[in-house]
């Protein structure tokens, strides 16, 4: 339930009042729903993320942490992380004493193919997953959980999701990641072997009544939701991947991932599952193989960008008043955020004027937190609308600029990616990856891998690979360049 602005009123200072007030509730927050409390006025109220912190049991990311991650890593935090975006954690402290020693990890993330309709929450993850790969040079597993969306939904069939791989991997790749250390899979084509083992192992240490207690499956339920989760979990487990990481399981079994995720993706009890990482989380605590204790995956978590509805809300690719799509042109961006983005302003002008904006609901100020990188220009823009000095519709006409230059730069990033990209990122492959400078990882031999090719399965990439990759870097700095010049000659108009 959300609030809803009168339109005559958008053009400068339209009212955050509600059409039909909503019953007092507690705020919800899961993979699957996503509301703010709503008070006794009937008002939904903006997610309260330090509750959620105290809820969940998560660390918050602090000015420590920050600081150390900068003296580890010789590079100042992403704005996501500076502006408290990200702003959660579990045991990420580990994952930088890991990269201080020189001692390997990798990054997870993934999607569930159930459409082409990509919006910009959907980018906020892999923006900030492609900026921790870039920072610690690391290798990069992006999982498409198609068998998940055929056995969570009642119409859709196998060939349907699997048809939307394609497509979502090309999404995937027009945000820029490098194809020398990341490799994407669909589960479908992938699950066999050493990922197979880990998911027998880990399913094997779930029973049926805590699948209950954790997920709230009941008799109705079928049974391949019930064994996703032990899908889901052994890809936070580096010996799934022994083409990247090698096939001695003493070894990768100790090695962790670090899992970025909204931070509703980590409740443990929802109606259906998504992220399962609190549940594998406790049972890597209790596996060993052959005495060597398996690695808990870590996670980072950001807050989620709001629907354009406003606080307490989620965007979603079923409802298209509700997001920015990926797809969208410059004038139907203009046109939603003008008529749809809630506003914190006040009822009149003249109030507006005496009394200021409300920059914590306000949409367009909170998608600036998200896209415009500049510190000193986004704190200039919310003391000026929080006076009174800046106006709704002035707020909106910056909003709306940046986010039509960012859709427009990944339109054409997108455009450029092929089929050819595609089966490169989803070849299995060895990934080439150096982590700390200051202290590089060993990167682990791969013998008798199945396509190691002419380097005799040592783990280097094939004459062929380097060739591909060496070409794909040469189109993605073309591309670079590219949009930078088009960027500097070409403003969309607002």
């Amino acid at each position: 339930m959300t609030n809803t602005v009168p339109p005559a009123a958008l053009d400068e200072s339209p009212a955050p009042e509600s059409v039909q007030k909503p019953q007092q509730q507690k705020q919800t927050i899961d993979p699957y729903n996503v509301s703010g409390e709503v008070g006794e006025d009937g008002v939904v109220k903006a997610i309260d993320y330090n509750k959620l912190v105290d809820e969940f049991g998560t660390k918050k990311i602090d000015e420590a942490l920050l600081e150390r991650f900068e003296r580890v890593t010789g590079k100042r935090p992403h704005h996501f992380l500076r502006r408290g975006i990200v702003f959660s954690h579990r045991d990420f402290e580990l994952i930088l004493d890991r990269y201080e020693r020189g001692e390997p990890f990798y990054l997870y993330t993934g999607r569930g193919p159930s459409s082409d309709s990509v919006h910009v929450g959907h980018t906020i993850p892999f923006e900030f997953t492609k900026w921790l790969q870039d920072t610690f040079d690391v290798p990069l597993i992006i999982m498409l959980t198609d068998d998940e969306k055929y056995l969570f939904s009642e119409k859709r069939t196998i060939e349907e999701v699997q048809g939307y791989c394609n497509s979502n991997a090309k999404d995937i790749i027009a945000i820029g990641f490098d194809p020398a250390k990341t490799f994407i899979f669909s589960d479908f084509d992938y699950v066999g072997g050493a990922f197979y083992r880990n998911i027998v192992r880990l399913s094997k240490h779930i029973t049926l009544n805590q699948a209950r207690a954790i997920f709230g499956f009941n008799e109705s339920s079928n049974i391949g939701r019930i064994h996703f989760g032990s899908i889901q979990g052994a890809t936070s487990w580096a010996s799934s991947f022994p083409h990247i990481f090698g096939e001695d399981e003493t070894k990768t079994v100790g090695i962790p991932a670090l899992i970025p995720c909204a931070i509703d993706q980590d409740p443990c009890k929802h109606p259906k599952p998504n992220f399962h990482f609190r549940m594998t989380r406790d049972v890597s605590a209790r596996l060993k193989y052959q005495g060597h204790p398996y690695a808990k995956p870590s996670l980072i978590h950001a807050l989620f960008l709001p629907a354009l509805q406003g606080p307490g809300t989620k965007m979603s690719a079923s409802v298209d008043e509700s997001a920015i799509f990926m797809r969208d042109t410059p004038n139907q961006i203009k046109n939603k955020i003008n008529k749809y983005a809630f506003s914190g302003g006040k009822v009149s002008v003249e109030e507006h004027r005496e009394q200021g904006g409300n920059t914590d609901v306000d949409v367009s100020f909170q998608y600036l937190r998200f896209f415009l990188d500049d510190d000193e220009e986004l704190e200039k823009i919310r003391v000026s609308y929080e006076k009174g000095e800046l106006l709704t519709g002035e707020l909106k006409a910056i909003c709306i600029k940046e986010l039509q230059k960012y859709v427009a730069a990944f339109q054409d990033r997108r455009a450029k990616v092929s089929d050819e990209d595609v089966k490169l990122f989803m070849e299995r492959r060895p990934l080439d990856y150096k982590g700390n400078p200051r202290a590089p990882i060993v990167v682990p031999k791969i013998e008798g891998e199945a396509g190691a090719g002419e380097e005799g399965g040592n783990g280097k990439l094939t004459k062929n690979q380097l060739k591909k990759l060496e070409k794909q870097k040469q189109i993605e700095a073309k591309k670079a360049q590219k949009a930078k010049e088009k960027a500097e000659q070409q403003t969309p108009a607002a």
